[in-house]
């Protein structure tokens, strides 16, 4: 299935029913009052949240989502039927907002969540409504109200507590592979990936956490270079970014510095949210360095860097040092969603 981030689609709830103007006729019947029913309302466009989803690509050509109008009064007291709604599945994450004007309007981030995107009318009054001790044979009627229209903008942003960065073929769909159920193409040259990877890491009974893997980024991606400025949205609902450096690169001129510098750069000019996020180095491929020269390849790596913050040394193809990194990751991930639950109240009679 193809992977589509964004849509534009077009919605319009139905119009309510007209109410009618009618009176009572019936043999032996002497006085026949107003007898009109109300007008139907018309039906709503609900989007609901899809756990099964993982892409809009059914709205990429079918961007036209009309409901049914309510049906019109009749006579004999008879009410108009309401119009069918329209429910339309997204994936979790999705962002609807206004394509005119940009405003954010509905974020579906709880499975199952359910939200009304367009609310048809209200349907008229019959006749029936206007009757009176002084208004006895009423010919008033009120037309059905228009229903709710909208030009929408879906926008997909993966649901993920960790995110893979780095330079293609860095080895980031070969962890994904490793420390999760996730299976993405996997090959010996650069932009293997060419759309985002989720996968579930178990780390033990009821605890696991969700990693992203993103096509590989290169210098100038904010600009449009490469594929990654695509899906760096992706990144900003994560809350720990993993940036992968390849350190045994095939071309001996490349310099995983500066490589690793042009990602941080990019990032900050992407998003400066998106660069305060908590970053951790991991250092793949290790097996292809020497035993004895990796502390040093590491050490000066590191120096050269002047990074601050935690650093794995790991190898994704044999899985060496990857337990570690799952545990670390798994803690802190765990740590940051207490941290966000609200404070429990407790009964001071019991405190």
């Amino acid at each position: 299935m193809k992977f589509v981030d964004e849509a534009f689609i077009d919605v319009a709830a139905g119009d309510g029913g007209n109410g009618c103007v009618s009176f009572r006729h019936e043999k032996y019947k002497e006085f026949g009052g107003p007898n009109g029913g109300d007008g139907g309302r018309g039906g709503h466009v609900f989007a609901v949240a899809d756990p099964n989803l993982n892409t809009l690509v059914d709205f990429r050509f079918s961007r036209r989502h009309d409901a049914k109008r309510g049906q019109h009064g009749m006579g004999s007291d008879m009410f108009g039927a309401a119009g069918d709604d329209v429910t339309l599945k997204m994936p979790v994450g999705t962002i609807i907002s206004d394509a005119e004007t940009g405003e954010v309007l509905y974020e579906l981030l709880t499975p199952g969540e359910v939200i009304t995107i367009a609310k048809g009318g209200d349907g008229g009054f019959g006749n029936m409504r206007f009757k009176s001790a002084i208004n006895r044979a009423p010919r008033q009627k009120t037309p059905g109200w228009p229903g709710e229209k909208k030009n929408l903008k879906l926008e997909l942003k993966v649901l993920a507590d960790v995110g893979l960065l780095g330079m293609p073929n860095a080895g980031k769909s070969t962890l994904i592979s490793a420390i999760s159920n996730a299976r993405p193409r996997i090959a010996d040259y650069p932009f293997t990936t060419l759309h985002p990877n989720l996968g579930v890491v178990r780390v033990g009974p009821e605890q696991s956490f969700v990693v992203a893997d993103l096509p590989g980024l290169i210098e100038g991606a904010s600009e449009g270079a490469g594929l990654g400025h695509l899906f760096l949205r992706h990144l900003q609902r994560t809350r720990l970014l993993l940036h992968v450096i390849d350190m045994a690169p095939f071309d001996e001129s490349v310099d995983p510095v500066a490589q690793a510098k042009a990602i941080v750069g990019e990032l900050k000019k992407y998003d400066a949210t998106l660069y305060e996020k908590p970053r951790w180095l991991v250092l793949n491929k290790l097996d292809m360095v020497p035993t004895d020269e990796r502390a040093a390849c590491v050490k000066d790596f590191v120096k050269r860097l002047r990074f601050k913050g935690p650093v794995f040394e790991i190898s994704a193809l044999t899985r060496e040092g990857c337990e570690p990194l799952v545990q670390a990751i798994y803690q802190h991930v765990k740590a940051l969603q207490v941290a966000e639950q609200p404070p429990t109240e407790i009964d001071p009679r019991f405190s």
